[in-house]
Protein backbone atom coordinates (compact mmCIF):
# COMPACT_ATOMS: atom_id res chain seq x y z
CA UNK A 1 0.00 0.00 0.00
CA UNK A 2 1.34 3.29 -0.75
CA UNK A 3 2.09 5.46 2.22
CA UNK A 4 2.41 9.21 2.03
CA UNK A 5 5.55 10.77 3.15
CA UNK A 6 6.07 11.39 7.04
CA UNK A 7 7.40 14.92 6.94
CA UNK A 8 3.77 16.59 7.12
CA UNK A 9 5.64 19.93 6.65
CA UNK A 10 8.44 21.67 6.90
CA UNK A 11 7.73 25.80 7.88
CA UNK A 12 10.30 28.49 8.96
CA UNK A 13 9.55 30.96 11.22
CA UNK A 14 11.29 33.83 13.17
CA UNK A 15 10.26 34.80 16.57
CA UNK A 16 10.61 38.24 18.24
CA UNK A 17 12.73 39.70 15.12
CA UNK A 18 12.26 43.49 14.94
CA UNK A 19 11.82 44.79 11.58
CA UNK A 20 12.38 47.84 10.29
CA UNK A 21 9.28 49.57 10.35
CA UNK A 22 8.76 48.86 14.11
CA UNK A 23 12.04 50.04 14.88
CA UNK A 24 11.95 53.57 12.80
CA UNK A 25 8.31 53.57 14.28
CA UNK A 26 9.74 52.92 18.16
CA UNK A 27 12.38 56.06 17.36
CA UNK A 28 9.16 58.09 16.05
CA UNK A 29 7.20 57.85 19.08
CA UNK A 30 9.79 58.07 21.63
CA UNK A 31 10.95 61.18 19.50
CA UNK A 32 7.32 62.80 20.48
CA UNK A 33 7.51 62.01 23.82
CA UNK A 34 10.94 62.87 24.64
CA UNK A 35 9.97 66.65 22.86
CA UNK A 36 7.13 66.74 25.36
CA UNK A 37 9.74 66.13 28.24
CA UNK A 38 8.05 62.30 28.95
CA UNK A 39 4.39 63.97 29.27
CA UNK A 40 2.96 63.32 25.68
CA UNK A 41 1.36 66.60 23.86
CA UNK A 42 -2.35 66.59 23.50
CA UNK A 43 -1.56 66.04 19.75
CA UNK A 44 0.06 62.96 20.42
CA UNK A 45 -1.73 61.40 23.22
CA UNK A 46 -3.51 58.46 21.64
CA UNK A 47 -0.41 57.63 19.64
CA UNK A 48 1.97 57.92 22.80
CA UNK A 49 -0.86 55.09 24.50
CA UNK A 50 -0.76 53.27 21.79
CA UNK A 51 3.09 53.00 21.76
CA UNK A 52 3.08 52.13 25.39
CA UNK A 53 0.77 49.01 24.79
CA UNK A 54 2.49 48.56 21.11
CA UNK A 55 6.05 48.77 23.21
CA UNK A 56 5.10 45.75 26.18
CA UNK A 57 3.85 43.42 23.51
CA UNK A 58 6.48 43.58 21.31
CA UNK A 59 8.71 43.06 24.50
CA UNK A 60 6.39 40.04 24.91
CA UNK A 61 6.63 38.73 21.75
CA UNK A 62 10.17 39.37 22.10
CA UNK A 63 10.36 36.55 24.22
CA UNK A 64 10.90 33.43 21.52
CA UNK A 65 8.79 30.53 21.36
CA UNK A 66 11.64 28.43 20.69
CA UNK A 67 13.18 29.92 24.13
CA UNK A 68 10.24 29.16 25.75
CA UNK A 69 10.71 25.66 24.96
CA UNK A 70 14.32 25.25 25.92
CA UNK A 71 13.67 26.97 28.95
CA UNK A 72 11.85 24.06 30.15
CA UNK A 73 14.66 21.90 29.54
CA UNK A 74 14.95 18.42 28.82
CA UNK A 75 11.62 16.23 30.14
CA UNK A 76 8.83 13.54 29.23
CA UNK A 77 8.06 14.83 25.85
CA UNK A 78 11.46 17.12 25.31
CA UNK A 79 14.86 16.05 24.14
CA UNK A 80 17.38 18.07 23.16
CA UNK A 81 20.36 17.37 20.82
CA UNK A 82 23.69 19.49 19.28
CA UNK A 83 23.14 17.54 15.99
CA UNK A 84 22.25 14.62 14.17
CA UNK A 85 24.28 12.63 12.24
CA UNK A 86 23.23 9.19 12.74
CA UNK A 87 19.96 7.64 11.92
CA UNK A 88 19.85 4.19 13.56
CA UNK A 89 20.98 6.12 16.52
CA UNK A 90 18.42 8.72 16.30
CA UNK A 91 15.73 6.24 15.59
CA UNK A 92 15.91 5.06 19.54
CA UNK A 93 14.52 8.36 20.80
CA UNK A 94 12.36 8.65 17.99
CA UNK A 95 10.97 5.25 19.12
CA UNK A 96 10.61 6.24 22.37
CA UNK A 97 8.65 9.13 21.88
CA UNK A 98 6.22 7.79 19.15
CA UNK A 99 5.30 4.56 22.21
CA UNK A 100 5.21 6.76 24.80
CA UNK A 101 3.08 10.30 24.65
CA UNK A 102 4.57 11.23 21.69
CA UNK A 103 7.31 15.01 22.44
CA UNK A 104 9.80 17.03 20.53
CA UNK A 105 13.38 17.35 19.41
CA UNK A 106 15.14 20.37 19.12
CA UNK A 107 18.39 19.83 17.29
CA UNK A 108 20.78 22.72 17.21
CA UNK A 109 20.44 22.75 21.40
CA UNK A 110 23.11 22.16 23.71
CA UNK A 111 21.99 19.94 27.13
CA UNK A 112 22.09 22.93 29.27
CA UNK A 113 20.35 24.89 26.68
CA UNK A 114 22.73 26.60 24.50
CA UNK A 115 21.68 27.14 21.20
CA UNK A 116 24.69 26.25 18.84
CA UNK A 117 22.29 26.08 15.58
CA UNK A 118 22.16 23.45 12.30
CA UNK A 119 21.54 23.39 8.86
CA UNK A 120 18.14 21.93 9.14
CA UNK A 121 18.01 20.44 5.55
CA UNK A 122 20.41 17.84 6.41
CA UNK A 123 18.88 17.58 9.60
CA UNK A 124 15.32 16.92 8.57
CA UNK A 125 17.01 14.26 5.75
CA UNK A 126 18.45 12.38 9.05
CA UNK A 127 15.64 12.22 10.60
CA UNK A 128 13.32 11.07 7.86
CA UNK A 129 15.67 8.42 6.91
CA UNK A 130 15.67 7.26 10.36
CA UNK A 131 11.49 7.37 10.45
CA UNK A 132 11.79 5.34 7.39
CA UNK A 133 14.66 3.12 7.38
CA UNK A 134 15.33 2.38 10.95
CA UNK A 135 11.87 2.09 12.57
CA UNK A 136 9.27 -0.13 12.16
CA UNK A 137 6.74 0.80 11.38
CA UNK A 138 7.94 3.98 10.34
CA UNK A 139 7.10 6.91 12.16
CA UNK A 140 5.31 10.10 11.07
CA UNK A 141 7.29 13.13 11.80
CA UNK A 142 6.67 17.25 11.69
CA UNK A 143 9.41 19.51 11.00
CA UNK A 144 9.47 23.58 12.34
CA UNK A 145 12.64 25.47 12.03
CA UNK A 146 12.99 28.63 14.31
CA UNK A 147 15.12 31.61 14.27
CA UNK A 148 16.85 32.04 18.06
CA UNK A 149 19.62 33.70 18.51
CA UNK A 150 20.96 34.47 14.91
CA UNK A 151 20.77 30.98 14.81
CA UNK A 152 18.36 27.66 12.86
CA UNK A 153 16.71 25.19 15.63
CA UNK A 154 14.94 22.32 14.53
CA UNK A 155 12.13 21.20 15.92
CA UNK A 156 10.95 17.29 14.93
CA UNK A 157 7.42 16.72 16.41
CA UNK A 158 6.35 13.27 17.08
CA UNK A 159 2.93 12.39 17.77
CA UNK A 160 1.94 9.81 20.22
CA UNK A 161 1.35 6.31 17.56
CA UNK A 162 -1.79 4.66 17.02
CA UNK A 163 0.57 2.18 15.20
CA UNK A 164 2.45 0.74 18.82
CA UNK A 165 4.55 -0.60 19.24
CA UNK A 166 7.44 0.58 17.13
CA UNK A 167 11.02 -0.70 17.29
CA UNK A 168 14.17 0.21 15.90
CA UNK A 169 17.99 -1.47 15.96
CA UNK A 170 20.18 -1.52 18.36
CA UNK A 171 24.18 -1.75 18.18
CA UNK A 172 24.06 -5.73 17.82
CA UNK A 173 21.30 -5.14 14.82
CA UNK A 174 18.64 -6.24 16.74
CA UNK A 175 15.53 -4.96 17.03
CA UNK A 176 14.31 -3.61 19.99
CA UNK A 177 11.24 -1.60 21.22
CA UNK A 178 12.17 1.69 23.68
CA UNK A 179 9.72 4.24 25.88
CA UNK A 180 10.01 7.45 27.48
CA UNK A 181 9.83 8.30 31.57
CA UNK A 182 10.58 11.78 32.54
CA UNK A 183 13.56 12.56 30.41
CA UNK A 184 15.16 8.53 30.13
CA UNK A 185 14.44 6.10 27.74
CA UNK A 186 13.86 2.59 28.76
CA UNK A 187 14.11 -0.61 27.15
CA UNK A 188 10.64 -1.77 27.24
CA UNK A 189 9.76 -5.23 28.51
CA UNK A 190 8.23 -7.85 26.62
CA UNK A 191 4.75 -6.56 29.04
CA UNK A 192 5.14 -3.45 27.92
CA UNK A 193 5.07 -4.67 24.22
CA UNK A 194 2.21 -6.86 24.86
CA UNK A 195 1.00 -3.97 26.08
CA UNK A 196 0.88 -1.85 23.10
CA UNK A 197 -0.02 -4.65 20.88
CA UNK A 198 -3.45 -5.53 22.57
CA UNK A 199 -4.32 -1.60 22.93
CA UNK A 200 -5.62 -2.05 19.37
CA UNK A 201 -7.24 -5.24 19.38
CA UNK A 202 -10.81 -5.83 20.69
CA UNK A 203 -10.08 -9.38 21.41
CA UNK A 204 -7.98 -10.45 24.78
CA UNK A 205 -6.22 -13.53 25.01
CA UNK A 206 -8.16 -15.85 27.29
CA UNK A 207 -8.10 -15.31 31.43
CA UNK A 208 -7.72 -18.02 33.48
CA UNK A 209 -8.67 -18.09 36.90
CA UNK A 210 -7.88 -20.28 39.88
CA UNK A 211 -6.65 -20.00 43.47
CA UNK A 212 -2.99 -19.04 42.93
CA UNK A 213 -4.31 -16.02 41.19
CA UNK A 214 -6.47 -15.61 43.77
CA UNK A 215 -4.08 -15.57 46.29
CA UNK A 216 -1.79 -13.12 43.84
CA UNK A 217 -4.72 -11.12 43.68
CA UNK A 218 -4.92 -11.22 47.21
CA UNK A 219 -1.10 -9.34 47.54
CA UNK A 220 -2.19 -6.61 45.64
CA UNK A 221 -4.86 -5.84 47.30
CA UNK A 222 -2.83 -5.87 50.56
CA UNK A 223 -0.77 -3.39 48.74
CA UNK A 224 2.38 -4.97 47.68
CA UNK A 225 4.54 -3.93 44.65
CA UNK A 226 5.70 -7.24 42.66
CA UNK A 227 8.45 -7.97 40.27
CA UNK A 228 7.82 -9.85 37.14
CA UNK A 229 9.39 -12.96 38.62
CA UNK A 230 7.74 -12.81 41.65
CA UNK A 231 4.32 -12.83 39.60
CA UNK A 232 4.96 -15.75 38.07
CA UNK A 233 5.62 -17.69 41.64
CA UNK A 234 3.16 -16.12 43.00
CA UNK A 235 0.63 -17.45 40.48
CA UNK A 236 2.43 -20.59 39.42
CA UNK A 237 2.51 -18.97 36.17
CA UNK A 238 5.18 -19.52 33.30
CA UNK A 239 6.97 -16.28 31.91
CA UNK A 240 5.04 -16.26 28.69
CA UNK A 241 1.84 -16.76 30.70
CA UNK A 242 2.33 -14.48 33.29
CA UNK A 243 3.04 -11.45 30.55
CA UNK A 244 -0.05 -12.13 28.87
CA UNK A 245 -1.41 -12.16 32.58
CA UNK A 246 -0.28 -9.33 32.89
CA UNK A 247 -0.78 -7.81 30.02
CA UNK A 248 -4.48 -7.85 30.15
CA UNK A 249 -4.23 -6.96 33.74
CA UNK A 250 -2.47 -3.63 32.52
CA UNK A 251 -4.48 -2.76 29.50
CA UNK A 252 -8.03 -3.22 31.97
CA UNK A 253 -6.42 -0.79 34.07
CA UNK A 254 -6.70 -3.00 37.28
CA UNK A 255 -2.68 -2.92 37.14
CA UNK A 256 -0.10 -0.60 36.02
CA UNK A 257 3.30 -0.69 35.93
CA UNK A 258 5.94 1.74 37.63
CA UNK A 259 9.88 1.86 37.76
CA UNK A 260 11.21 2.61 41.30
CA UNK A 261 14.64 1.79 43.22
CA UNK A 262 13.80 -2.11 42.73
CA UNK A 263 13.23 -1.80 39.06
CA UNK A 264 10.22 -2.46 37.15
CA UNK A 265 7.54 -3.53 39.55
CA UNK A 266 3.28 -3.97 39.28
CA UNK A 267 0.75 -2.93 41.56
CA UNK A 268 -2.83 -2.66 41.81
CA UNK A 269 -4.68 0.25 40.70
CA UNK A 270 -8.29 0.19 40.41
CA UNK A 271 -9.81 -2.71 43.72
CA UNK A 272 -13.27 -2.28 42.18
CA UNK A 273 -12.19 -3.46 38.43
CA UNK A 274 -10.57 -6.38 39.84
CA UNK A 275 -13.68 -7.13 42.28
CA UNK A 276 -15.45 -7.04 39.42
CA UNK A 277 -13.10 -9.42 37.44
CA UNK A 278 -12.92 -11.92 40.14
CA UNK A 279 -17.02 -12.15 40.84
CA UNK A 280 -18.23 -11.38 36.53
CA UNK A 281 -15.26 -12.83 34.64
CA UNK A 282 -13.33 -11.14 31.79
CA UNK A 283 -16.22 -10.36 29.44
CA UNK A 284 -17.48 -6.92 31.15
CA UNK A 285 -13.45 -5.96 30.03
CA UNK A 286 -12.91 -7.63 26.87
CA UNK A 287 -14.55 -5.55 24.46
CA UNK A 288 -14.24 -2.53 26.04
CA UNK A 289 -11.77 0.54 23.56
CA UNK A 290 -8.77 0.93 25.76
CA UNK A 291 -6.66 2.72 22.96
Amino acid sequence: MFQRSNVAHISNKKEGCWTPLSILSLFVIRAKIAYSHGIPHPKYRNVALFSAGAFILNLVTAMSYVLQMIEEGEHQTQDFKMRVDNARKIAKTIVAFANSEGGRLLIGVKDNGGIVGVRADEEVHIIELACQSHCKPAVAFEAQVWKADGRSVLEIRVPRSAARPHFCEDEKGQWQSYLRQEDRIHRATPVQVKVWQYEMRMDRSEFRYDQHIGKLFAAWRNGRELAFRQVARMGRLTFTDAEDLLCVLVVWRIVAWQRGPKGLTYALTDANALDELETHGPESFRWKNYS
